[in-house]
C-alpha cells in the first residue's frame, strides 16, 4: 500500500470516514500502527487504507464478530462472565465463564441473536480509561480485572491477553446504537469495524469447546465458542468446503481406514504405534531423506533418550523449558536395610530437544576450521509434555521424531550455510511433491532488554538470513518482535493441496548454546574461535510431516510411497498363477507388490484396492495370459489394457524411480 496525502479540501481534523468513503475500507494504518477508521488524522501522518479483505482486514471483521458473540451471549445469558475473544486462523472464538455448558440449540440461540445486532448497524467507540475507571466499569467480570492487572507489556504474563490489553493506554470498546446509547461494552484494544453492519453474512459459529482460563490448568475451565467470518456469504461458502474436505482427509480417519497408525489407550496420551503400512511409508521417507542429507555433507548421529539434568541446566531448557518437559526420574539413589538413603540419586529427564547432545558431540575434541562447517543430523525422538487439549493426532503428540540438523560454521560462513541449507531444504520437499512454498524471517523488535547479543552480530545475522530468503525468489514476510532472544530464524511455510498454509522447516541461527558450553574452534591464524550453530528441522517431525502428506494426498500417495505399490487381480482364480508370475518379476525389482487371491469376485476386489489407495491394480484374464499382457486399472477407475508384460514392469519401475503421482491413465508416461 502507499501512503495517502490528505486532500486539501478536507477540514482538519480529518478522520478516516472522510478520506476513505469506500465501504471496503475498514480501518486505517496510521505511521505503522493499526487504527479505526474514525480516527483522526493530520497532514503529516502517513495513512494507509486497510481493505476487508485484507489480513489485517480480516482480522479486524474477525474481532469485531467476535465481540458480537459475546454481545449475544450476555443478551441470552446475563450472568455469563467474560473472558477474551481474539481473531485466530480463518476465523475467532469467544471465552465464557458459565455455570452450565452451552448447547447446541443455546448456539442457535445465540446466532439469531447475533443477527439481530449485525442489522441493528451499532457503531464500535474507542474510549480511553484509567485503570481504576476500567476496574468500576467491569467490576462484575472477574477474567477482565485480571487482564487489567497485566496491563505493562509482559509477553508472557499477558499470553492470550494482548487482544485486551498491551504496554500503551487502556481502552474500552462501546457498542452504541442509533439512538447514541451505548448497549454493551468490552475491555479491548481494537481496532474495529465501524459498524456491526459490516460484518454482513459471510459468518457461521462453527463448535463449543472447553479451554482453560489463559491456558493453564491450573485455571477455571471456561466455555469457548468458535467461529468464522469472512466478506462475503460467497467466501464463506468456500471455506465451508473446504473444511468439508479437509474433514475428508484428515489424518486421523485415513490412519484408521488405511492401518496405517493408532493411539493405543494402553500407552497414555499423545502416544502412536505405526502399523506396518504405516511403516512402510515412514520408512520410505527416512530412507530418502538420509540418502540426500549423506549426498548434501551431512553425518549421522545417535544420541540416548534421557539425560542428567546438568545437560539441560546448562543448555538453560531446565530454566525456560521446564514447564514442557516430563517430570524427572530419580536414577541410582541406595538404600540401607533400614530404607535409609546411602547415596543421593540424580534426576534423569526425557530429552525435549536433541541440540546439547550435538553440542557433547562437537566438545568431544578440538575443532578447527577445516572441520566446519560440521553437520550433523540424527531422527532423534524427543519427548514434550503437551497439554491434553493440544493433542492432536500425529500432529501434536507427546513423543516425536525430530529430523534434526546442527550445523556449527564459522560467522563468517553464515549466509553461504544459509544458502545451502535452504536449497536443501526447498528441494527435499519438492522430492514429496510439495511445490508451494513462503519464507518467514522472524527478527528481532526495538526492546532490546529481551534479547542477548550485540548489535552487531543481530544485524549481521539478520541481513545474512533476508539476503538468502529474497535470493531464493520465494515470497518473504518479515515479522519483527518474533525471533527468538538469541537470533533471527526463517521459517518455511507450505501450501496443501486443498490450499492449507502449514509451517514445516526452520532455519535458527543460534550464537546462545555455543557459548553457554564454551565452542571453539581453531581459525586459520591460530587463534581460538566461537562458532555459530545452526539448528534446521527440516520435516519439523517426521509424525507431523507423515500426517500432513497424508491429508495432502488424501492417502492416495505416489507410488513410491505407497505401502503397496501393486495388486494383481484376476479376472478368475485360473489366472492367479499367471498373475503370481508376473509380480514376483516386479518384487525382484524392488516393487511391493502382492496378489489377491481371496474368494472375493473380481469387482469386489477392485473396490476393495480401490478404497486402500492402492495406485496401480493390475487386472489379468484369459486374453492377457494368452497375449503376455496385462491390464492396468487407476485410483480414477481408468484402464490401460493389453500392456505387454517387461513394458508393464518398466512403466512401474519408471513411475516409483520418478516418485510420480499415479492416479489416472494419462499419470502413467
Amino acid at each position: 500500500m502507499t501512503d495517502v496525502s490528505i486532500p486539501a479540501d478536507v477540514v482538519y481534523p480529518a478522520d478516516g470516514f472522510a478520506l476513505f468513503p469506500d465501504r471496503s475500507v475498514i480501518a486505517l494504518r496510521v505511521n505503522g500502527e493499526l487504527k479505526d477508521l474514525a480516527t483522526t488524522v493530520t497532514q503529516t501522518d502517513a495513512v494507509e487504507p486497510v481493505m476487508i479483505d485484507s489480513a489485517d482486514g480480516l482480522g479486524i471483521l474477525r474481532h469485531s464478530t467476535a465481540h458480537v458473540l459475546a454481545q449475544a451471549v450476555q443478551r441470552i445469558k446475563p450472568q455469563t462472565n467474560l473472558g477474551i475473544g481474539p481473531p485466530v486462523t480463518d476465523g475467532f472464538y469467544y471465552d465464557f465463564g458459565t455455570e452450565h455448558p452451552f448447547t447446541p440449540e443455546d448456539l442457535k440461540a445465540i446466532e439469531k441473536e447475533m443477527q439481530r445486532i449485525i442489522r441493528e448497524g451499532q457503531r464500535f467507540v474507542r474510549r480511553v480509561v484509567t485503570d481504576d475507571e476500567a476496574r468500576a466499569e467491569l467490576a462484575d467480570e472477574p477474567f477482565k480485572l485480571e487482564l487489567i492487572g497485566l496491563k505493562g507489556g509482559n509477553k508472557e504474563a499477558a499470553e492470550g491477553a494482548s487482544v485486551e490489553v498491551g504496554a500503551g493506554e487502556l481502552t474500552i470498546y462501546d457498542n452504541v446504537n442509533r439512538d447514541g446509547e451505548t448497549v454493551w461494552k468490552d475491555l479491548c484494544r481494537g481496532p474495529h469495524l465501524p459498524s456491526t453492519r459490516l460484518i454482513g453474512n459471510g459468518w457461521a459459529l462453527m463448535r463449543i469447546a472447553g479451554a482453560y482460563w489463559r491456558g493453564s490448568e491450573k485455571n477455571p475451565q471456561l466455555q469457548r465458542i468458535y467461529g468464522t467470518a469472512w466478506p462475503t456469504k460467497d467466501e464463506l461458502r468456500a471455506y465451508q468446503l473446504r473444511l468439508e474436505e479437509a474433514a475428508k482427509r484428515d489424518h486421523r480417519k485415513l490412519g484408521k481406514e488405511l492401518d496405517l497408525f493408532s493411539f493405543p489407550d494402553e500407552l497414555g496420551s499423545g502416544m502412536s504405534v505405526w502399523h506396518p503400512r504405516g511403516g512402510i511409508v515412514r520408512g520410505e521417507m527416512e530412507q530418502h531423506a538420509r540418502k540426500r542429507h549423506i549426498e548434501g555433507g551431512y553425518t549421522y548421529v545417535y544420541t540416548p533418550h534421557i539425560s542428567k539434568e546438568d545437560l539441560f541446566w546448562q543448555s538453560n531448557h531446565l530454566v525456560n523449558y521446564k514447564d514442557d518437559m516430563f517430570p524427572p526420574m530419580k536414577i541410582d539413589e541406595e538404600h540401607d536395610d533400614e530404607g535409609n538413603v546411602t547415596r543421593k540419586g540424580v534426576d534423569y529427564y526425557l530429552k525435549p530437544m536433541n541440540c546439547p547432545m550435538h553440542i557433547l558431540i562437537y566438545k568431544e575434541r578440538g575443532r578447527s576450521y577445516r572441520d566446519l562447517p560440521l553437520r550433523l543430523a540424527e531422527n532423534g525422538t524427543v519427548y514434550r509434555y503437551e497439554r491434553s487439549g493440544a493433542l492432536h493426532g500425529l500432529t501434536r503428540v507427546r513423543g516425536f521424531t525430530q529430523d534434526d540438523s546442527h550445523l556449527f560454521v564459522a560467522p563468517e560462513r553464515l549466509q553461504e550455510e544459509v544458502a545451502k541449507v535452504l536449497d536443501f531444504i526447498v528441494s527435499m520437499l519438492r522430492d514429496f511433491g510439495l511445490t508451494e512454498f513462503e519464507l518467514e524471517l522472524s527478527m528481532r523488535d526495538d526492546e532490546k532488554d529481551k534479547w542477548i547479543g550485540t548489535e552487531e552480530f543481530w544485524e549481521s545475522s539478520t541481513d545474512a538470513l533476508r539476503q538468502v530468503a529474497l535470493a531464493s525468489g520465494l515470497k518473504l514476510t518479515e515479522v519483527p518482535g518474533e525471533a527468538a532472544f538469541y537470533g533471527p530464524k526463517i521459517d518455511l511455510k507450505t501450501t496443501d493441496a486443498i490450499g492449507r498454509v502449514w509451517q514445516l522447516s526452520t532455519v535458527q541461527v543460534d550464537p546462545n548454546l555455543p557459548a553457554r558450553f564454551d565452542l571453539e574452534y581453531t581459525g586459520s591464524d591460530g587463534e581460538k574461535h566461537r562458532p555459530i550453530m545452526i539448528h534446521r528441522a527440516l520435516f519439523g517431525s517426521i509424525e507431523r510431516f507423515f500426517a500432513i502428506l497424508l491429508e495432502h494426498y488424501a492417502g492416495a500417495f505416489p507410488v513410491w510411497l505407497s505401502p503397496v505399490q501393486v495388486v494383481g487381480i484376476p479376472v478368475a482364480e485360473e489366472f492367479a498363477d499367471y498373475l503370481d508370475d508376473i509380480v514376483g518379476q516386479l518384487r525382484v525389482a524392488g516393487v511391493r507388490a502382492e496378489v489377491d487371491h481371496s474368494t472375493d469376485r473380481m469387482q469386489k476386489k477392485i473396490r476393495t484396492h480401490t478404497t486402500q489407495k492402492v495406485p496401480l491394480q493390475l487386472i489379468a484374464g484369459d486374453q492377457d495370459r494368452t497375449a503376455g499382457t496385462v491390464s492396468f486399472r487407476f485410483r480414477d477407475g481408468t484402464q490401460r489394457n493389453g500392456v505387454p508384460v517387461a513394458e508393464a514392469i518398466e512403466l512401474v519401475t519408471a513411475a516409483i524411480a520418478n516418485k510420480t503421482l499415479v492416479n489416472t491413465v494419462d499419470d502413467l508416461a
